[in-house]
């Protein structure tokens, strides 16, 4: 396949994402684009040509003969029905994170991309960011020895704006931050662990913005852009008028290869950054920083008191473009995939069983904190989707 027509749905927002494919010197044009924003189908024709083909019904978009493969970029609640429409359509599928907001939903996809024969990628951009893949390098080349635990803290300064004044806030379209903000961590930690949650259990509540009256109308698009000068929490304005998520989740997960791992989530810190620590049998793993210019990888491997600087410690210099580098690497791949197919670091499987971690760690938090198994998934549709996974 030596050109390649790009449809994007869901334009608006992360929608922007797709613009690292458009290289029309390398035959990859974004030709297509639906969104119910008048404005963002506009700057698509600004940036991509005034022949760009838009639409507000995505319908109109998949039904395009000459869309070779579409980016889906629209809110988390639309994944699972777009996606599926778009492998029957015959469409190769980049889908963003988190897959589907249940895990019914990521098994219906999966069950439809297996029939339909076509390639779904995932975008699980932090596989693709330097410091994760420098830290996965280090563990694989047994700098730590066997890892044994992990835990990850993500302080998320952002998180009323980004997630309490819109969509996000409603359970009903996200299912919880622990699944919709937490796919991302728990993904990473699957990787780098070597392993699948195989059972759960989570704390948390909804703690700090509840308590914010200020709300906007139903009728109204919530304003999720954040400032640093939105603070402190409790001064925030124009919440959505539905908010049944919690702001601060704690869970605990059991790995199917014997690794204890936890995550921590909290939306009204004052700073914003996310920090991991990976333990060995022969040493201790962790970042400051994830990709900002003056990101470090710090390992402890000899026994001492604490000291705040590693044994060894490795500097990256990280592009601060895209998510440290992350997103113009994931969709170079899977622009090189749908092309050529090869192998892939992004899993169809890793991303339902994040999914599935943090759905079942949302419903421990909502039931008395109780253990949770994992669901697993058919193992020939496993089988299917791990053929062109990277080891």
């Amino acid at each position: 396949m030596t050109h390649l027509n790009i449809g994007v749905i869901g334009a608006g927002g992360r929608g922007y994402l797709s613009g690292h494919a458009h290289k029309p010197e390398q035959g990859v044009k974004i030709t297509a684009a639906a969104d119910i924003v008048p404005s963002a189908l506009q700057k698509y024709k600004e940036l991509y040509g005034s022949d760009v083909f838009t639409t507000d019904d995505y319908h109109k978009l998949l039904a395009k003969q000459d869309i070779d493969a579409v980016f889906i970029t629209a809110p988390d609640y639309l994944h699972e029905t777009i996606a599926v429409d778009a492998l029957k359509a015959g469409k190769h599928v980049y889908l963003e994170k988190p897959m589907a907001i249940t895990i019914d939903g990521c098994d219906r996809i999966l069950k439809t991309a297996f029939e339909c024969k076509k390639k779904l990628y995932l975008g699980h951009n932090m596989r693709h960011m330097p410091i994760i893949q420098k830290m996965k390098k280090l563990i694989d080349d047994g700098a730590i020895g066997q890892i044994k635990a992990a835990w990850c803290r993500h302080f998320v300064a952002y998180g009323g704006d980004a997630y309490f004044k819109d969509w996000h806030a409603d359970r009903t379209k996200s299912t919880g931050l622990l699944l919709q903000k937490g796919a991302h961590d728990i993904d990473v930690l699957h990787w780098l662990c070597g392993g699948y949650t195989q059972k759960v259990t989570a704390m948390g509540g909804l703690t700090v913005y509840d308590q914010i009256t200020d709300r906007h109308s139903p009728e109204e698009r919530g304003d999720a852009t954040w400032s640093h000068n939105n603070w402190p929490p409790l001064s925030l304005k124009g919440l959505n008028p539905v908010i049944d998520v919690e702001d601060i989740s704690m869970m605990l997960m059991q790995l199917d290869n014997g690794v204890f791992a936890s995550y921590q989530q909290c939306h009204y810190t004052p700073d914003g950054w996310r920090n991991y620590t990976f333990i060995g049998t022969e040493g201790r793993l962790e970042n400051f920083g994830d990709y900002s210019g003056d990101s470090v990888i710090k390992l402890w491997d000899r026994r001492h008191h604490y000291q705040d600087h590693g044994d060894i410690e490795y500097r990256l210099s990280c592009d601060l473009e895209g998510h440290g580098g992350g997103d113009p690497n994931i969709v170079s791949e899977f622009i090189r995939y749908i092309r050529e197919g090869g192998k892939v670091k992004t899993s169809p499987i890793a991303a339902r069983m994040s999914v599935a971690a943090g759905c079942q760690a949302t419903h421990s938090i909502r039931n008395g904190f109780m253990p949770t198994d994992i669901p697993p998934v058919a193992k020939e549709i496993v089988d299917y989707f791990n053929q062109d996974l990277e080891v």
